[in-house]
């Protein structure tokens, strides 16, 4: 499988915890030579040519992306266009672009329409993180037994999207290819909507003010579980919320009308009721 892709030489714009993760399994997997870093952060990105997780950093994309086979954009999801349209000048003829975010038809979209033949662009989401962000948390296992989705439209190159494909295999991913209107209704239900439901019950209880203490004290580990992803970075989580919008408000709908449900059987008293609600989500949980 190895011997499928090759890329002399890639740049990872956005290291942190996805872009520096898959920078360390090419560099570990002998997938690429040459890893250049790019970024805002000097500071992380000065971290990142320590731990040996690049080759090079710079904070001029045009520049990193120079003479490079593949270029991962690893930026939150309302910067990926507009990068792509910044380097794509620079590109060398045949270089391939994939990008890591978790909205995919508002960027496949404008970027396929200023996107030139002679450059490919494959939109790739691995479903993968931890609440930790920057190149520290990075780790290669990261996306091990891990579902990564791929998006490939009429335009996508056939063979390019084969080495894309075999690229997150080789990271450990079970691949999955599907429409990008598809991917981003999936997501706005299982993983966009667990985080708005996290970030309103912890903002929720910390507003409360009937006590004169803080009450997040008393939390114990279902609490902190639950809403550990509300440690997620802000920037990132409100690119995502305005890109994937409809989706987004369609399964919050109905989340509320599920969470009215559940408050008119409390308030009724509904024994039986809260038992079925119950065991109908403990049974999809445990399954």
């Amino acid at each position: 499988m190895k011997s499928d892709i090759h890329f002399k030489k890639v740049a990872i714009i956005g290291v942190g915890l996805i872009g520096g993760s898959l920078a360390i399994m090419l560099r570990q997997e002998g997938i690429s030579d040459y890893i250049v870093g790019i970024g805002r952060g000097i500071k992380n990105l000065e971290t990142a040519k320590k731990l040996g997780v690049i080759d090079e950093w710079t904070q001029d994309a045009k520049k990193g992306v120079k003479d490079a086979d593949l270029i991962v954009v690893a930026t939150p999801v309302a910067s990926i266009a507009k990068i792509v349209k910044e380097i794509l000048p620079s590109l060398k003829s045949g270089a391939i672009v994939t990008d890591v975010g978790s909205v995919k038809k508002s960027i496949l979209d404008e970027i396929e329409s200023i996107l030139p033949d002679t450059i490919h662009f494959v939109a790739g989401h691995p479903i993968a993180g931890t609440e930790n962000a920057g190149v520290e948390a990075a780790f290669p296992a990261l996306f091990q037994n891990r579902k990564c989705i791929i998006t490939p439209t009429e335009k996508t190159n056939k063979e390019v999207l084969h080495k894309i494909k075999i690229l997150w295999e080789i990271a450990g991913s079970q691949v999955v290819l599907m429409g990008a209107l598809k991917h981003d209704k999936i997501l706005a239900a299982v993983s966009h909507l667990p985080h708005m439901v996290a970030y309103s019950l912890v903002n929720a209880v910390a507003d409360m003010k009937d006590f004169d203490e803080n009450i997040l004290n008393y939390s114990a580990g279902g609490f902190k579980d639950f809403t550990r992803i509300a440690s997620s970075p802000a920037e990132m989580w409100r690119d995502i919320c305005l890109l994937n919008k409809d989706a987004i408000l369609d399964v919050i709908h109905r989340f509320q009308e599920n969470l009215e449900k559940l408050e008119a059987m409390i308030e009724k008293g509904d024994e039986e009721g809260l038992i079925k609600e119950f065991e109908k989500a403990k049974k999809v949980r445990d399954a």
